[in-house]
């Protein structure tokens, strides 16, 4: 049955992953160097011809790569006695010398690939885990017999072009190491190779063969015996084909002859289509449960494409990958086989291949399908579930299907869609444009859901099933978890909220099936320790590059929290604030003396008792510095003038006056007295005898002081410098206090106009000294809020009116300039 082969290029993925993070199990291989952000040295692309010698010691993981360093010497790295990852590739590094690692004994991962060493280099170095000496120059793949010695050496790659044959003594170094991974080659052709040099590497796992083959197949097949019979399981062929190779006879007929090996890839090569033929029909003969072809060129160099017969045999593989097919013909490629051949697969992938419509007639032909994965396409709602096809029929055992990275849109519409899948439970539909524009109905047999990478927002709860288990919505746009929102779903088990905006988790959350949460990559300060009370089945806890904040919430984190459900502690956990802490580890946190002298319950007491006394402290300085002392004495006098008029109250109410103050002042003060003084007492309803308008003409200017003090119910006296120069002002002051004293009443009042320290007074102002040593006056303030104080004890002080009311007007104009000073401070 013809069937057509959607075609597009796609990156080959990398055999080997060596990256410094959290040890994190990743293609099989354990990544040893965990390096926290302050140790690690990016000093890629830097245009520098050597390891600059000013590195810190404490200096973990160093990417020299893209740089012009030709050696590495002694004294290079010397200093950095706690390297663990060492990367220098694309440098032009010519040679080594013996020393060069003589004193980082704490080395696990060295890469020197894609450089121009001629000979391996010597490296003792003991602790080694992966080693990259792939596309050098070097002559031969002798390896020198320090590799005995490399007992921990688990990821190993070597390739060069010059290196064209193998001998059995060659690898026999690496016999007792416990290598799991191997890369051999370097896209180069092999002359020679003893058969069992790659069978005494015992323990191998995965490899991936980088040699190029167009005749001398005998060499390809001797080599894949061997990893046979090593027992690896799987097995990567980079570059087999060079372009344009014309193959004679069939370079895999040994496939029949495996036992081990049951996962096959060949990738980043030249295929034509009669070779394609062969290769499939000693797979359909082979152990081979899975093939992959990733990156390659098809070229039909058959008139009529892939033909391939009906087999009579069985086979065991179940699992088909096109990852990435490009078709160098510019026309669609014909396939031609029995459906019959497929027809018991249950893995199936179609990536990056630029699918629009999904051929369900010929997926309607492999009811075993259990996995489907068509990823990396161009698929939309209406492209993958097509009109003309019965998803009941076509789907029987559907149980994963994988759309992400292609144009789906309508949530609702596909959750309608899913009822039609009856064994499905795994959904992948991240990296899409979703919307949700109505109420979804999701399948109650479905139970794994990923949305994750659709900007959704904080509703999107709402619109998932309560039977789901699993739910990823990492960098879905949610910024808000309420507490009740976990409570929905049951029956969840997995869920994932990375890479969002969240900055807090709810207290309480109910979630007793909960197995995994992931809250990394958010906003989230601190992890209340009432999180997890509502979490008693919780494993694995991921919630790291948040910004935490180093206070007695996350010292609680540090100290109570099983680290064991943890999955990225401890370095992806730092704090963020306070400024003092900001990059050090939550883990060093725990171990500082601010959390062990502020956090710990036996010395929260002594902590209570610093901060009463600073707070106590910083009350009195703000006290002073505000003028506490300036309002305090105002208080005091409107205080003392009210007990005084509550003593006398009986004589004033029978004595009469007609003015409520006579003002002594000097000449020289009239300007303030005109332009402040008398306007603000007039115009609160107060009468005010001043000598230019009250006097009366033609008396004798004595008689005039005499009688305006005594019809006036209190004497002002504005002091000043002037004041007491003034000969006048010293009868005024002289007759106001005779009256005082004969009618054994306080009715002198005094304003400071500027300062007048006592002990200057001339003589004839003794008295005038005394009473000011005695009696409280009135300072004029230059501060506009002191001057709201001043006018209400002033008129306080001039009122003859019912003393309740004066009480309350008093009180009420120093609440409203308290609250005026309180606002500014």
């Amino acid at each position: 049955m013809p069937a057509t082969l959607w075609t597009i290029t796609l990156p080959s993925l990398l055999f080997f992953v060596v990256r410094p993070t959290v040890s994190v199990k990743e293609d099989g291989i354990f990544h040893v160097c965990s390096c926290m952000r302050k140790n690690w040295k990016d000093l890629s692309n830097h245009n520098l011809n050597r390891i600059p010698s000013d590195l810190s010691h404490d200096t973990e993981c160093l990417d020299m790569s893209h740089n012009k360093i030709s050696s590495i010497v002694h004294g290079d790295l010397y200093r950095m006695t706690h390297l663990c990852f060492l990367t220098i590739t694309h440098c032009g590094l010519q040679f080594i010398s013996p020393d060069a690692f003589y004193n980082n004994s704490e080395l696990r991962v060295l890469n020197v690939s894609y450089n121009q060493l001629t000979v391996i280099p010597y490296l003792p170095l003991l602790q080694l885990r992966i080693l990259d000496l792939s596309s050098n120059n070097y002559d031969s793949y002798g390896l020198p017999g320090f590799f005995n010695n490399l007992t921990h050496l688990s990821d190993f790659a070597i390739g060069s072009p010059r290196a064209t044959s193998v001998s059995i003594n060659d690898l026999a170094p690496l016999q007792n190491a416990p290598l799991k991974r191997l890369s051999f080659g370097d896209a180069s052709k092999l002359q020679k190779y003893e058969t069992g040099s790659f069978a005494q590497l015992r323990s191998l796992e995965k490899v991936a063969l980088r040699v190029t083959f167009c005749q001398s197949f005998h060499i390809f097949k001797k080599m894949l015996m061997d990893l046979d019979h090593t027992r690896t399981k799987k097995v990567k062929l980079v570059k087999l084909f060079p372009q344009q190779c014309t193959v004679t006879g069939d370079p895999f007929d040994s496939l029949p002859k495996l036992r081990f090996i049951s996962d096959l890839t060949v990738e980043d090569t030249w295929m034509n289509s009669s070779v394609m033929v062969k290769l499939i029909l000693n797979i359909w003969k082979s152990p081979i449960e899975k093939i992959a072809f990733r990156s390659i060129t098809y070229n039909e160099d058959t008139p009529y494409g892939f033909q391939f017969p009906k087999q009579n045999c069985t086979t065991r593989l179940r699992a088909i990958v096109f990852d990435g097919v490009k078709h160098y013909q510019y026309q669609y490629p014909k396939i031609n086989m029995s459906t019959e051949l497929v027809s018991q697969l249950t893995y199936l992938k179609f990536s990056g291949t630029g699918m629009n419509i999904l051929p369900c007639r010929l997926i309607s032909v492999i009811p075993s399908l259990q996995i489907l994965d068509l990823s990396d396409n161009l698929l939309d709602d209406t492209g993958f579930w097509w009109f003309s096809c019965s998803y009941e029929g076509v789907f029987p055992a559907l149980k994963h299907l994988s759309l992400s990275h292609n144009r789906f849109y309508d949530l609702a519409f596909i959750s309608k869609k899913t009822h039609e899948m009856k064994v499905l439970t795994s959904l992948d539909l991240s990296f899409n444009s979703i919307v949700i524009k109505k109420p979804c109905s999701w399948p109650s047999h479905l139970t794994d859901l990923s949305l994750s990478h659709n900007n959704l927002g904080n509703t999107v709860f709402k619109y998932l099933s309560p039977y789901f288990q699993k739910i990823d919505l990492s960098k879905t746009g949610i910024s808000v978890i309420s507490k009740d929102v976990i409570s929905r779903f049951p029956r969840l088990t997995h869920l994932f909220l990375s890479f969002n905006s969240i900055q807090s988790i709810p207290s309480y959350l109910h979630a007793p099936a909960l197995l995994t949460l992931y809250v990394d990559q958010n906003a989230i300060t601190s992890i209340d320790h009432n999180v997890l009370e509502g979490l008693p089945s919780l494993k694995t806890l991921k919630a790291g590059n948040n910004p935490f904040v180093c206070d007695c919430d996350s010292f609680w984190f540090v100290t109570a929290l099983n680290k064991t459900l943890l999955l990225d502690w401890p370095f992806d956990y730092t704090c963020s604030a306070p400024e003092s802490q900001a990059g050090m580890t939550l883990q060093k946190y725990q171990q500082s003396q601010q959390g062990t002298l502020f956090c710990q319950a036996g010395l929260q007491a002594v902590a209570a008792l610093s901060v009463i006394i600073v707070t106590v402290t910083v009350l009195g300085i703000t006290f002073y510095t505000c003028d506490g002392v300036w309002y305090t004495k105002m208080l005091w006098v409107w205080i003392r003038v009210k007990r005084r008029k509550s003593k006398h109250a009986d004589r004033l109410m029978n004595a009469t006056f007609h003015y409520h103050a006579f003002i002594s002042y000097s000449q020289h003060d009239s300007a303030w007295v005109d332009s402040q003084l008398v306007p603000a007492l007039e115009g609160s309803g107060l009468s005010i005898c001043i000598h230019e308008r009250d006097f009366e003409p033609g008396q004798w200017i004595v008689d005039n002081i005499i009688n305006c003090v005594e019809s006036s119910y209190k004497t002002l006296f504005v002091l000043s410098k002037n004041f007491v120069q003034s000969e006048w002002c010293n009868y005024e002051l002289f007759f106001a206090q005779h009256r005082a004293i004969s009618v054994e009443d306080d009715s002198l009042v005094f304003i400071l106009l500027e300062p007048i320290p006592a002990d200057s007074l001339p003589k004839k102002f003794l008295k005038l000294r005394t009473l000011l040593r005695k009696q409280t006056y009135l300072e004029w303030p230059k501060d506009d809020q002191k001057k709201k104080f001043f006018w209400s004890s002033l008129r306080s002080i001039l009122q003859t009116a019912d003393k309740s009311i004066i009480l309350k007007e008093i009180a009420l104009d120093m609440a409203e300039n308290c609250s005026l000073l309180g606002a500014q401070g």
